[in-house]
């Protein structure tokens, strides 16, 4: 067993877990990876929730009790996975004091229906951060056009974000400036920035899938030989533009009012295609004030043979864009990829969700006690 994930850590990469269960939770195993496995955060999406809670292990007297008090069942899964998100900020709340308020954070998001609608989801995230009520909490809102006018909203309210489902090199540009446009609300307002936290989600293995399956159609050798490239190119391409932003003067003016930097985190860090190294897409994105936050396989391969070699993003830039411009000249539309992934994104979110409705209406009927 090597240290890598030290080394990781080391280098200024935040590891975050993207998993969570009560299991995971009443078991010990979450208090043990941040013990054991440098893990400073937990991330969580409707996928996740829907596969923990339809496992049904650790949900059974909580859902009975719903069912005693006849809750619908949208109220049944938001007290489920408000209090599994709770349960997991006490967690790490030790991490969070020790890291000023950097780590230590667990992320829960907005109903994934509400992704086109901006003023419901302000709603949702105001509602969210009052039912879990712990500073280390982060709502996540997606980065859809609805989606960005309500991360200006939220930051302004001093709700800490994580934005998700970041695809794109402009989108990503527009969150960063939702984010900043947000805390000159909040410093409008009078609130005290430092407390304000947020990240960027940017994603990265389903860049690889959408694109590698275009080039695998187009079948030269010239397409062939750019598989695997186009998901590292568009992350180091995004820290790029993480530089560029927080180095700017409208920055400047944030930062000396006590502002955090909105870090950017690789999402989606599962290698899909077995013929990749398992680690690549941390192996690949080592950069200082970033975030990793990768399901469990991933950080257990990491932890056995991950390859940290000091920062692998800074220095890449030129040969990032060469790669991304070689895949436009084979007629693949960078902008008709990246819509493509934020439609499927918000769809497979809504199918867990509604996946998750169905289950949990069918255990609440079952659980159901008789009249009287």
């Amino acid at each position: 067993m090597t240290d890598a994930l030290k080394r990781l850590s080391d280098e200024g990469v935040a590891i975050w877990l993207d998993d969570l269960s009560r299991k995971r939770i009443t078991s010990g195993n979450l208090a043990e990876l941040i013990d054991q496995q440098h893990v400073v955060g937990v991330t969580t999406n409707p996928s996740i929730f829907q596969k923990a809670i339809s496992s049904g292990d650790g949900y059974e007297q909580q859902l009975a009790d719903l069912a005693a008090r006849k809750v619908t069942v949208e109220e049944a899964i938001r007290m489920i996975t408000t209090a599994d998100v709770r349960d997991a900020a006490d967690i790490l709340r030790p991490v969070f004091d020790a890291t000023g308020g950097q780590d230590g954070r667990v992320s829960i998001e907005v109903d994934p229906r509400l992704a086109h609608h901006t003023t419901p989801t302000i709603a949702e995230a105001k509602q969210l951060a009052w039912l879990v009520d712990r500073p280390n909490t982060l709502i996540k809102i997606p980065a859809t056009k609805a989606g960005l006018p309500a991360i200006t909203e939220v930051i302004g309210l001093g709700i800490s974000v994580n934005v998700t489902l970041i695809f794109s090199l402009e989108r990503y540009r527009e969150v960063m400036d939702a984010y900043l446009a947000g805390l000159e609300k909040a410093k409008a307002a009078g609130l005290d920035l430092s407390l304000i936290r947020s990240v960027a989600s940017f994603f990265v293995s389903r860049v690889d899938t959408e694109i590698d399956k275009r080039l695998e159609k187009i079948g030269t050798d010239e397409a062939k030989a750019l598989k695997g490239k186009a998901a590292l190119a568009n992350a180091r391409l995004a820290y790029e533009a993480y530089e560029e932003v927080f180095s700017s003067d409208r920055w400047a003016a944030l930062d000396k009012a006590g502002a955090n930097k909105q870090r950017p985190l690789w999402a989606s860090t599962g290698v899909k295609d077995p013929a990749f190294k398992d680690t690549l897409y941390v192996d690949e994105l080592v950069a200082p004030g970033t975030v990793n936050t990768m399901p469990e396989a991933t950080l257990e391969a990491t932890a056995d043979h991950g390859a940290i070699t000091g920062d692998t993003v800074r220095g890449t830039y030129d040969a990032a864009r060469a790669d991304l411009e070689a895949i436009g000249k084979l007629g693949i539309s960078y902008d008709d990829v990246v819509q493509v992934l934020e439609d499927e994104g918000v769809e497979k979110f809504e199918a867990s969700w509604n996946d998750l409705l169905k289950s949990t209406e069918a255990e609440l009927a079952r659980l159901a006690p008789s009249e009287g």
